[in-house]
């Protein structure tokens, strides 16, 4: 047998265990699903302390969620509203109309890069992904034109140079100070790439990173005995007078989304102030972003928040897309909604 033929049946082979993996890990899910379901409880408690929202592990429990497949699985009310991709291209094609881009940065789902904290001995990989539909749906954005951020391949790799560093909090839906890292770390790469970018003045930030105690969301959802607060390390910013920074309306780029928008920056529920995506993004692009972020769901409600506005977006040049990856099947649906008005 020669080399490349050896090469060929070698990857066909981890082809197929890792399709077995990913299957395994489903039905692993599926079963938690199905228990927390029954016992009406919204969490479900996994390995070492971390606790996992049930929606979310029901999102990557349910395979392809697009197309045909749609109605199938989509918790939308409205079966109209179940396919995420006519509506994701829907908008996309109204800010390029509007010469706006678009950057869609699904966040993966915890146990996505976790899960072994979950269903034990279970291993996501970049070549052998556990969370295959979500990467399939981003390969589709992908081929339709949408500029899209997998967070999945930087995460796995972070988390293997930086065991210690957790990307995610343990007791919160959301992403940790580290996870934030390196999205803005990312997305800000991809703003200084736009022709704009060298038009925009620039600011000066500060910048401080210390362990923040927090109670996450999850711990006031759970039935059982709840955990006491953790520690998360966060990186706040402040502007040039030492002050919180704030989100600035006429900005040419605005991040659009969920709560993932919010965390760690408004304070209140969100738990701490200027120090989340935001903020870190703006230290490292050198601009205060707008932001228009929602409490709920980051699909159609954020949408209809930013159509609200009634501006046409007037002056921004890039929109940064950003929601949990749960939405794709377990949120109010995907509608279209016009945010640009025709004639301005």
């Amino acid at each position: 047998m020669t080399r490349s033929r050896e090469f060929a049946v070698l990857a066909a082979a981890l082809s197929i265990l890792g399709v077995a993996q990913a299957q395994d890990f489903k039905a692993g899910l599926a079963a938690k699903v199905d228990a927390a379901t029954k016992a009406k409880d919204g969490v479900v408690v996994g390995q070492n302390g971390w606790l996992f929202l049930m929606e979310e592990l029901r999102h990557l429990s349910v395979g392809t969620f697009w197309g045909d497949a749609a109605k199938s699985v989509s918790q939308a009310s409205n079966p109209a509203y179940a396919d995420p991709l006519p509506a994701i291209l829907d908008f996309r094609d109204q800010l390029k109309k509007a010469g706006i881009d678009l950057l869609v940065v699904p966040v993966p789902a915890k146990a996505t890069i976790y899960p072994e904290q979950i269903v034990p001995g279970a291993v996501n990989s970049e070549t052998a992904r556990l969370d295959s539909a979500d990467s399939e749906f981003l390969a589709v954005l992908k081929k339709n034109g949408v500029t899209v951020i997998d967070l999945v391949p930087p995460f796995l790799q972070f988390k293997k140079d930086h065991p210690d560093q957790l990307l995610y909090s343990k007791e919160d839906t959301h992403w940790s100070g580290f996870g934030i890292g390196v999205a803005s770390d990312l997305i800000a790469a991809a703003v200084r790439q736009e022709t704009w970018f060298g038009s925009v003045p620039q600011s000066k930030f500060s910048t401080a990173t210390a362990p923040v105690s927090v109670t996450g969301d999850l711990v006031g959802l759970m039935t059982t005995d709840k955990p006491g607060p953790e520690s998360v390390v966060l990186t706040s910013v402040s502007d040039s007078a030492g002050k919180p920074v704030q989100m600035n309306h006429q900005s040419p780029l605005l991040l659009l989304g969920d709560s993932h928008n919010l965390i760690y920056s408004v304070g209140e529920d969100m738990l701490a102030v200027s120090s989340g995506l935001p903020e870190n993004l703006d230290a490292k692009i050198g601009f205060a972003a707008d932001v228009v972020g929602v409490r709920g769901s980051g699909a159609t409600p954020a949408r209809i928040n930013l159509a609200r506005h009634g501006d046409s977006l007037s002056g921004k040049k890039m929109v940064v897309w950003v929601f949990t990856v749960r939405e794709f099947t377990e949120g109010q649906g995907w509608r279209k909604v016009p945010v640009i008005k025709v004639g301005q």
